[in-house]
Protein backbone atom coordinates (compact mmCIF):
# COMPACT_ATOMS: atom_id res chain seq x y z
CA UNK A 1 0.00 0.00 0.00
CA UNK A 2 1.75 3.27 -1.35
CA UNK A 3 1.42 6.92 0.32
CA UNK A 4 1.83 9.84 -2.07
CA UNK A 5 1.85 13.16 -0.60
CA UNK A 6 2.33 16.47 -2.31
CA UNK A 7 1.45 19.38 -0.50
CA UNK A 8 2.27 22.90 0.44
CA UNK A 9 1.34 24.57 3.90
CA UNK A 10 1.55 27.53 5.77
CA UNK A 11 1.17 27.96 9.84
CA UNK A 12 2.11 30.96 10.70
CA UNK A 13 5.69 31.85 9.80
CA UNK A 14 6.14 28.04 9.16
CA UNK A 15 5.67 26.89 6.23
CA UNK A 16 5.66 23.24 5.06
CA UNK A 17 6.27 22.04 1.27
CA UNK A 18 6.75 18.05 1.20
CA UNK A 19 6.74 15.52 -1.63
CA UNK A 20 7.34 12.29 -1.51
CA UNK A 21 5.96 8.89 -2.15
CA UNK A 22 6.37 5.72 0.24
CA UNK A 23 6.04 1.52 -0.48
CA UNK A 24 4.61 -0.24 1.81
CA UNK A 25 5.85 -0.54 5.27
CA UNK A 26 6.84 1.45 8.20
CA UNK A 27 7.72 5.20 6.34
CA UNK A 28 9.18 7.13 9.62
CA UNK A 29 9.21 11.05 9.69
CA UNK A 30 12.63 12.11 11.03
CA UNK A 31 13.74 15.33 11.25
CA UNK A 32 14.38 17.24 14.43
CA UNK A 33 11.78 18.71 16.89
CA UNK A 34 10.34 21.74 14.34
CA UNK A 35 10.50 20.47 11.42
CA UNK A 36 7.02 19.87 10.54
CA UNK A 37 6.88 16.07 10.59
CA UNK A 38 3.18 16.72 13.21
CA UNK A 39 2.05 19.08 10.77
CA UNK A 40 2.37 17.12 7.94
CA UNK A 41 0.87 13.54 9.86
CA UNK A 42 -2.04 15.84 10.73
CA UNK A 43 -2.43 16.62 7.41
CA UNK A 44 -2.37 12.93 6.46
CA UNK A 45 -4.81 12.41 9.10
CA UNK A 46 -7.72 15.27 7.72
CA UNK A 47 -6.85 17.72 10.94
CA UNK A 48 -4.97 20.15 8.71
CA UNK A 49 -6.74 21.00 5.36
CA UNK A 50 -3.55 21.68 3.21
CA UNK A 51 -3.27 25.26 1.57
CA UNK A 52 -2.91 23.23 -1.49
CA UNK A 53 -1.82 19.72 -2.78
CA UNK A 54 -2.74 15.91 -2.78
CA UNK A 55 -2.80 13.65 -0.27
CA UNK A 56 -3.22 9.54 -1.73
CA UNK A 57 -3.38 6.61 -0.15
CA UNK A 58 -3.02 3.36 -2.26
CA UNK A 59 -5.13 5.01 -5.00
CA UNK A 60 -7.85 6.54 -2.55
CA UNK A 61 -7.74 10.18 -2.86
CA UNK A 62 -8.42 11.68 0.49
CA UNK A 63 -7.00 15.33 -0.32
CA UNK A 64 -6.67 16.99 -3.69
CA UNK A 65 -7.05 20.71 -3.37
CA UNK A 66 -7.16 21.34 -7.03
CA UNK A 67 -10.17 19.05 -7.48
CA UNK A 68 -12.07 20.34 -4.04
CA UNK A 69 -11.66 16.98 -2.60
CA UNK A 70 -10.86 17.05 1.34
CA UNK A 71 -12.54 13.52 3.20
CA UNK A 72 -13.55 14.48 6.52
CA UNK A 73 -11.12 12.64 9.22
CA UNK A 74 -14.02 10.37 9.88
CA UNK A 75 -13.72 9.02 6.77
CA UNK A 76 -10.72 8.20 5.96
CA UNK A 77 -9.57 4.75 7.92
CA UNK A 78 -7.00 6.21 9.02
CA UNK A 79 -5.85 4.99 13.00
CA UNK A 80 -3.89 7.63 14.87
CA UNK A 81 -1.70 6.82 17.69
CA UNK A 82 -0.77 9.87 19.69
CA UNK A 83 2.37 10.78 22.22
CA UNK A 84 -0.10 10.00 25.06
CA UNK A 85 -2.42 7.02 24.98
CA UNK A 86 -5.77 9.34 24.76
CA UNK A 87 -8.09 6.33 26.60
CA UNK A 88 -10.87 6.65 27.69
CA UNK A 89 -10.35 7.19 31.94
CA UNK A 90 -13.82 5.74 32.59
CA UNK A 91 -13.64 2.74 30.53
CA UNK A 92 -11.86 -0.36 30.88
CA UNK A 93 -9.12 -1.66 28.51
CA UNK A 94 -12.02 -4.04 26.36
CA UNK A 95 -14.13 -1.11 26.29
CA UNK A 96 -11.24 0.95 25.07
CA UNK A 97 -10.55 -1.85 22.58
CA UNK A 98 -13.97 -1.85 21.60
CA UNK A 99 -14.75 1.67 20.93
CA UNK A 100 -12.39 1.30 17.91
CA UNK A 101 -14.45 -2.27 16.73
CA UNK A 102 -17.17 0.50 16.50
CA UNK A 103 -15.52 2.79 14.24
CA UNK A 104 -14.80 0.00 12.13
CA UNK A 105 -18.55 -0.61 11.63
CA UNK A 106 -19.54 2.73 11.06
CA UNK A 107 -17.59 2.96 8.45
CA UNK A 108 -18.40 0.32 6.76
CA UNK A 109 -14.97 -1.86 7.10
CA UNK A 110 -15.55 -5.50 8.58
CA UNK A 111 -15.05 -5.68 12.32
CA UNK A 112 -11.67 -6.36 13.49
CA UNK A 113 -9.98 -9.37 14.61
CA UNK A 114 -10.91 -8.98 18.89
CA UNK A 115 -8.36 -11.98 20.18
CA UNK A 116 -5.90 -11.58 17.32
CA UNK A 117 -5.22 -7.45 18.37
CA UNK A 118 -5.07 -8.53 21.96
CA UNK A 119 -2.12 -11.92 21.42
CA UNK A 120 -0.14 -9.64 19.33
CA UNK A 121 0.28 -6.41 21.75
CA UNK A 122 0.26 -9.40 24.43
CA UNK A 123 -2.95 -7.28 26.61
CA UNK A 124 -5.15 -10.22 27.36
CA UNK A 125 -4.28 -10.04 30.98
CA UNK A 126 -5.14 -6.36 31.04
CA UNK A 127 -9.12 -6.07 29.59
CA UNK A 128 -10.64 -6.13 32.78
CA UNK A 129 -8.89 -3.06 34.14
CA UNK A 130 -8.77 0.78 33.78
CA UNK A 131 -6.10 3.04 32.22
CA UNK A 132 -5.41 4.58 36.06
CA UNK A 133 -3.47 1.01 36.79
CA UNK A 134 -1.81 0.79 33.56
CA UNK A 135 1.89 1.43 32.85
CA UNK A 136 3.11 3.96 30.13
CA UNK A 137 3.90 1.13 27.69
CA UNK A 138 0.52 -0.72 28.74
CA UNK A 139 -1.35 2.25 27.94
CA UNK A 140 0.45 3.06 24.29
CA UNK A 141 -0.35 -0.85 23.46
CA UNK A 142 -3.84 -0.69 24.22
CA UNK A 143 -4.28 2.50 22.18
CA UNK A 144 -2.17 1.17 19.64
CA UNK A 145 -5.14 -1.63 19.55
CA UNK A 146 -7.82 0.43 19.93
CA UNK A 147 -6.58 1.84 16.19
CA UNK A 148 -5.98 -1.10 14.68
CA UNK A 149 -9.68 -2.83 16.12
CA UNK A 150 -10.65 0.50 13.17
CA UNK A 151 -9.59 -1.43 10.22
CA UNK A 152 -7.13 1.37 9.23
CA UNK A 153 -5.90 1.29 5.75
CA UNK A 154 -3.07 3.50 7.26
CA UNK A 155 -1.77 3.64 10.73
CA UNK A 156 -0.38 7.22 11.84
CA UNK A 157 2.14 7.00 15.03
CA UNK A 158 2.98 10.61 16.04
CA UNK A 159 6.29 9.90 18.27
CA UNK A 160 4.76 7.37 20.77
CA UNK A 161 7.01 6.50 23.02
CA UNK A 162 7.79 10.13 22.93
CA UNK A 163 7.02 10.47 27.05
CA UNK A 164 7.74 7.02 27.94
CA UNK A 165 11.13 6.27 30.11
CA UNK A 166 13.76 4.02 28.71
CA UNK A 167 12.21 0.90 30.24
CA UNK A 168 8.72 1.22 28.87
CA UNK A 169 10.51 2.04 25.44
CA UNK A 170 12.18 -1.09 25.70
CA UNK A 171 8.83 -2.87 26.95
CA UNK A 172 7.19 -1.55 23.74
CA UNK A 173 9.04 -1.61 20.67
CA UNK A 174 8.42 -5.35 20.29
CA UNK A 175 5.29 -4.88 20.11
CA UNK A 176 5.77 -2.96 17.46
CA UNK A 177 8.24 -4.92 15.59
CA UNK A 178 5.21 -7.24 15.69
CA UNK A 179 3.06 -4.92 14.27
CA UNK A 180 4.86 -4.07 11.72
CA UNK A 181 5.92 -7.84 10.64
CA UNK A 182 2.52 -9.75 11.46
CA UNK A 183 -0.56 -6.82 11.30
CA UNK A 184 -0.20 -6.13 7.17
CA UNK A 185 -1.22 -1.86 7.67
CA UNK A 186 1.28 0.13 6.37
CA UNK A 187 2.60 2.59 9.16
CA UNK A 188 3.48 6.12 9.11
CA UNK A 189 6.04 6.56 12.00
CA UNK A 190 6.95 10.10 13.26
CA UNK A 191 9.97 10.25 14.79
CA UNK A 192 13.43 12.22 15.83
CA UNK A 193 14.91 9.66 17.42
CA UNK A 194 17.78 7.88 15.27
CA UNK A 195 17.64 4.84 17.22
CA UNK A 196 13.88 3.92 16.67
CA UNK A 197 14.12 4.88 13.18
CA UNK A 198 17.03 2.42 12.82
CA UNK A 199 14.99 -0.21 14.21
CA UNK A 200 11.37 -0.04 13.02
CA UNK A 201 11.62 1.84 9.78
CA UNK A 202 12.05 0.30 6.43
CA UNK A 203 11.68 3.68 4.52
CA UNK A 204 12.92 7.14 5.78
CA UNK A 205 11.71 10.32 4.73
CA UNK A 206 13.92 13.01 5.94
CA UNK A 207 12.43 16.13 6.79
CA UNK A 208 14.10 19.58 7.78
CA UNK A 209 12.64 23.10 7.71
CA UNK A 210 9.51 22.03 6.62
CA UNK A 211 11.01 20.36 3.40
CA UNK A 212 11.84 16.74 2.65
CA UNK A 213 15.50 16.39 1.56
CA UNK A 214 15.87 12.66 1.39
CA UNK A 215 13.87 10.01 1.35
CA UNK A 216 14.49 6.23 0.45
CA UNK A 217 15.31 2.99 1.48
CA UNK A 218 16.74 2.86 5.69
CA UNK A 219 19.96 1.30 4.57
CA UNK A 220 20.51 4.30 2.15
CA UNK A 221 18.91 7.13 3.99
CA UNK A 222 19.57 6.49 7.46
CA UNK A 223 23.48 7.36 7.56
CA UNK A 224 22.27 11.06 5.92
CA UNK A 225 19.88 11.68 8.17
CA UNK A 226 21.84 11.12 11.77
CA UNK A 227 23.47 14.40 10.63
CA UNK A 228 25.23 14.79 14.07
CA UNK A 229 26.92 12.05 14.12
CA UNK A 230 26.41 9.96 10.73
CA UNK A 231 26.81 6.33 11.12
CA UNK A 232 26.84 3.11 9.08
CA UNK A 233 24.29 0.39 7.86
CA UNK A 234 25.40 -3.28 8.13
CA UNK A 235 23.32 -6.33 6.90
CA UNK A 236 23.80 -9.21 9.33
CA UNK A 237 21.99 -12.67 10.18
CA UNK A 238 21.47 -14.32 13.68
CA UNK A 239 24.38 -17.29 13.88
CA UNK A 240 23.50 -18.41 17.07
CA UNK A 241 22.45 -17.36 21.02
CA UNK A 242 24.74 -17.73 24.12
CA UNK A 243 22.23 -18.33 26.67
CA UNK A 244 25.25 -18.00 29.30
CA UNK A 245 25.74 -14.47 28.46
CA UNK A 246 22.80 -13.86 26.95
CA UNK A 247 24.33 -12.75 23.89
CA UNK A 248 23.31 -12.74 20.19
CA UNK A 249 25.90 -13.83 17.71
CA UNK A 250 25.55 -12.76 14.48
CA UNK A 251 27.49 -12.61 10.84
CA UNK A 252 28.06 -9.95 8.52
CA UNK A 253 30.00 -9.44 6.01
CA UNK A 254 32.24 -6.98 7.30
CA UNK A 255 32.82 -9.38 10.24
CA UNK A 256 31.20 -11.78 13.57
CA UNK A 257 29.38 -9.06 15.87
CA UNK A 258 28.16 -10.43 19.81
CA UNK A 259 25.40 -7.90 20.88
CA UNK A 260 22.89 -8.13 23.73
CA UNK A 261 20.44 -10.55 23.05
CA UNK A 262 17.77 -10.17 20.23
CA UNK A 263 14.62 -11.55 20.11
CA UNK A 264 15.34 -12.94 16.99
CA UNK A 265 15.50 -16.37 15.80
CA UNK A 266 19.03 -18.33 14.40
CA UNK A 267 18.52 -16.99 10.86
CA UNK A 268 16.92 -14.11 10.86
CA UNK A 269 17.99 -11.19 9.15
CA UNK A 270 18.78 -8.15 11.33
CA UNK A 271 19.90 -4.60 10.04
CA UNK A 272 22.99 -3.54 12.42
CA UNK A 273 23.12 0.44 12.82
CA UNK A 274 26.73 1.78 13.92
CA UNK A 275 26.87 5.50 15.11
CA UNK A 276 30.15 6.88 13.40
CA UNK A 277 30.88 8.35 16.95
CA UNK A 278 30.94 4.43 18.83
CA UNK A 279 33.96 3.36 16.23
CA UNK A 280 36.99 3.65 17.55
CA UNK A 281 40.21 2.61 15.09
CA UNK A 282 43.25 0.83 15.73
CA UNK A 283 46.43 0.06 14.10
CA UNK A 284 46.65 -2.99 15.61
CA UNK A 285 44.75 -6.19 17.12
CA UNK A 286 43.49 -4.80 20.11
CA UNK A 287 43.89 -6.79 23.35
CA UNK A 288 42.40 -7.07 26.71
CA UNK A 289 39.93 -4.49 26.23
CA UNK A 290 35.98 -4.70 27.06
CA UNK A 291 34.60 -4.27 23.46
CA UNK A 292 33.28 -7.05 21.94
CA UNK A 293 33.21 -6.61 18.76
CA UNK A 294 37.07 -5.57 16.41
CA UNK A 295 36.13 -5.34 12.98
CA UNK A 296 39.15 -5.62 10.09
CA UNK A 297 39.23 -2.62 7.56
CA UNK A 298 40.86 -0.86 5.26
CA UNK A 299 40.72 2.91 4.95
CA UNK A 300 38.58 3.76 1.84
CA UNK A 301 38.11 7.55 2.74
CA UNK A 302 39.49 10.26 4.77
CA UNK A 303 36.93 13.16 5.17
CA UNK A 304 38.27 15.95 7.00
CA UNK A 305 35.35 17.84 9.57
CA UNK A 306 37.43 20.79 11.02
CA UNK A 307 38.76 19.81 14.42
CA UNK A 308 37.49 16.37 13.67
CA UNK A 309 37.53 13.32 10.69
CA UNK A 310 35.07 10.54 9.11
CA UNK A 311 36.88 7.55 8.20
CA UNK A 312 35.03 5.87 6.02
CA UNK A 313 36.27 1.71 5.98
CA UNK A 314 36.12 -1.08 3.73
CA UNK A 315 35.55 -3.93 5.70
CA UNK A 316 35.24 -7.04 3.13
CA UNK A 317 33.25 -4.85 1.14
CA UNK A 318 31.19 -3.54 3.43
CA UNK A 319 30.92 0.19 4.53
CA UNK A 320 31.79 1.53 8.43
CA UNK A 321 32.08 4.62 9.21
CA UNK A 322 34.09 6.32 11.95
CA UNK A 323 34.68 9.76 13.13
CA UNK A 324 37.49 10.48 15.31
CA UNK A 325 39.66 13.57 16.05
CA UNK A 326 42.16 15.01 13.26
CA UNK A 327 44.81 14.67 15.97
CA UNK A 328 44.00 11.07 15.99
CA UNK A 329 44.28 11.13 12.20
CA UNK A 330 47.58 12.51 12.25
CA UNK A 331 49.23 10.80 14.94
CA UNK A 332 48.38 7.41 13.50
CA UNK A 333 48.92 8.89 9.93
CA UNK A 334 45.96 7.09 8.52
CA UNK A 335 45.34 7.38 4.76
CA UNK A 336 43.44 5.59 2.43
CA UNK A 337 44.72 2.20 1.73
CA UNK A 338 46.03 1.55 5.30
CA UNK A 339 44.54 -1.70 7.34
CA UNK A 340 42.74 -1.19 10.52
CA UNK A 341 40.59 -2.54 12.88
CA UNK A 342 37.34 -1.21 13.86
CA UNK A 343 36.68 -1.15 17.60
CA UNK A 344 32.58 -0.83 17.86
CA UNK A 345 31.72 0.12 20.97
CA UNK A 346 27.61 0.05 20.26
CA UNK A 347 24.98 -1.32 17.92
CA UNK A 348 21.37 -0.65 17.16
CA UNK A 349 19.17 -2.90 15.05
CA UNK A 350 16.35 -3.24 13.28
CA UNK A 351 14.66 -6.59 12.10
CA UNK A 352 14.80 -6.71 8.07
Amino acid sequence: MSLDVDVHHTLGSFTLDARFTAPPGVTALFGRSGAGKSTLVNIVAGLIRPDRGRVIVDGTTLVDTGRGIFVPKHRRRVGYVFQDSRLFPHLTVRQNLLYGRWFANKSGGASGDFASVVELLGIGTLLARRPESLSGGEKQRVAIGRALLAKPRLLLMDEPLASLDEARRAEILPYIERLRDEAGVPILYVSHSISEVARLATTVVVLGNGTVTAVGPVADILPLADADDGGSVIDAVVARHDEVFQLSMLSSRAGDLQVPKLAAPVGAPVRAYIRSRDVMLSLTPPQDISALNVLAGTIAAITPRGAQADIRLDCNGAALLARITSKSVERLALVPGRPVHAIVKSVSFERS
